[in-house]
C-alpha cells in the first residue's frame, strides 16, 4: 500500500511539474531551426581554436564545438554561420540575438554567467593566463617583468587579472591595450611591448602561427607562471532552457564518446555494440533524443561528422597539430585531466 502511495504521488507531482520527457522548444532553439543555421560567434581568430583558412572554412577545437551543435540540431554540422567578434562585442552579440553562441575562447566567471543575461554551458578548454616574452628581453619568469609594456585586450578577465597579479607582487607595468588580436600581434612583435598576455594557449598558437619572418617561433618563450584559471565555455542567452541544454549536452557527446571509445572512424561498428550505455549513447536504444528534444542520432551525428573530444584537441590544438599542446588538464578525469561528462541516460 505504501509503494502504490508513493508511486501514485510522484505521478501527481509529474502531472503538476507538467514533466512529460519531451524538451520543449523556446525561442531561441525555434529562432535557429527557422532560419536553418546556427549563428556562431568566434574570435578574430586563433589558430587551433577559431580560424579561417584560405578557403575561408572555419576550423578549431572552438568551431568543432559549434559544429556539434549543429549536427545535434539539424543532424549536419556544417549549417553554422561563422560570425568574427572581437572580446569587446562577443558578449553584446549573443545578448543582442546577433548570435546564438559564442565560442570567443569567453572565461566562465560568476559575473558573467549572472549580470550579463548570459548562461556559460560547459567547459570546453581549462586555460590559464600567461606570458610571451622575447627571448633577447632576457627574463626567465613572471617575476622579472617589473616596469614591462604589456600588450592586452580590453574588455577581459586578462585585464583585470594583469593588474591584480603584478599588484599583489609590488610591481609596475605600462599596459598598451588594443582590441583587436591582430593588432596586438603586430604591436607585440614590433617591439611595441615587451611582453604579449592572454590564455596561454592562444599565446601557443600565436608563438606557433603568427611570428613574422625574419624572426621565428625560437626567438620567444612562454614563461613557466600561469597566474589565473581560465575555463573556457560556449556561452548563449539565458530564457531557453532547451538551446542551453542541447548546447551543454553536445559537448557532453563529445566527452562521453571519445571515454567509450567511440570514434568518427569506428561509429558505425559502435551501433552493434551490446554495451548498454554505448547502445543509450548512439540512440540505438532510444529515449535520449526525445528526452533533448533532438533525432535520436544526435550523438551518432556529432561524432562521426565532428569526431569525439580527443579527436577534436589532437587535430586542432593537440600533438597532430603545430601547436603540439599536451592534454594536461584538458584530459579525461580517467587519465587524470579535469574533463568529466554527466551520463548519458
Amino acid at each position: 500500500m505504501r509503494n502504490r502511495f508513493v508511486a501514485t504521488a510522484a505521478g501527481l507531482v509529474a502531472a503538476f511539474l507538467g514533466f512529460s520527457g519531451t524538451a520543449h522548444a523556446g525561442k531561441d532553439l525555434d529562432a535557429v531551426k527557422s532560419r536553418g543555421t546556427l549563428n556562431c560567434g568566434v574570435g578574430i581568430g586563433t589558430a587551433g581554436f577559431m580560424l579561417a583558412d584560405s578557403q575561408g572554412k572555419w576550423k578549431g577545437l572552438s568551431v568543432d564545438v559549434c559544429r556539434a551543435v549543429s549536427a545535434a540540431i539539424f543532424g549536419d554540422s556544417e549549417k553554422v554561420r561563422y560570425v568574427p567578434l572581437t572580446s569587446q562585442q562577443r558578449f553584446t552579440a549573443v545578448q543582442s540575438s546577433e548570435v546564438d553562441i559564442v565560442m570567443g575562447n569567453a572565461t566562465y566567471t560568476l559575473t558573467r554567467d549572472t549580470a550579463l543575461g548570459l548562461d556559460f554551458t560547459g567547459v570546453y578548454y581549462y586555460d590559464g593566463q600567461g606570458f610571451l616574452v622575447p627571448k633577447k628581453l632576457g627574463v626567465k619568469n613572471a617575476k622579472e617583468l617589473n616596469g614591462a609594456t604589456v600588450c592586452v585586450a580590453p574588455g577581459t578577465t586578462t585585464e583585470l587579472n594583469l593588474a591584480d597579479y603584478f599588484r599583489a607582487n609590488k610591481m609596475t607595468f605600462k599596459p598598451v591595450v588594443i582590441e583587436k588580436v591582430d593588432e596586438i600581434r603586430s604591436a607585440f612583435f614590433s617591439g611595441r611591448c615587451d611582453v604579449y598576455t592572454t590564455d596561454a594557449s592562444s599565446l601557443a598558437a600565436t608563438r606557433a602561427a603568427n611570428v613574422p619572418p625574419p624572426q621565428t617561433f625560437d626567438d620567444y618563450m612562454i614563461l613557466p607562471e600561469i597566474i589565473s584559471k581560465e575555463p573556457l565555455g560556449p556561452v548563449v542567452r539565458h530564457g531557453d532552457n532547451q538551446f542551453a541544454d542541447i548546447v551543454r549536452w553536445a559537448l557532453y557527446a563529445m566527452l562521453e564518446a571519445e571515454e567509450y571509445g567511440i570514434t568518427s572512424k569506428n561509429v558505425d561498428e559502435m551501433l552493434k555494440s551490446d554495451n548498454p550505455a554505448i547502445k543509450r549513447i548512439l540512440g540505438v536504444t532510444p529515449g535520449m533524443g526525445k528526452a533533448l528534444g533532438v533525432d535520436e542520432k544526435w550523438v551518432y551525428n556529432i561524432v562521426k561528422q565532428v569526431g569525439n573530444y580527443g579527436e577534436s584537441f589532437d587535430r586542432n590544438v593537440g600533438m597532430g597539430s603545430p601547436l603540439k599542446i599536451p592534454r594536461g588538464q584538458n584530459a579525461l578525469w580517467t587519465q587524470g585531466g579535469l574533463q568529466y561528462a554527466p551520463p548519458i541516460r
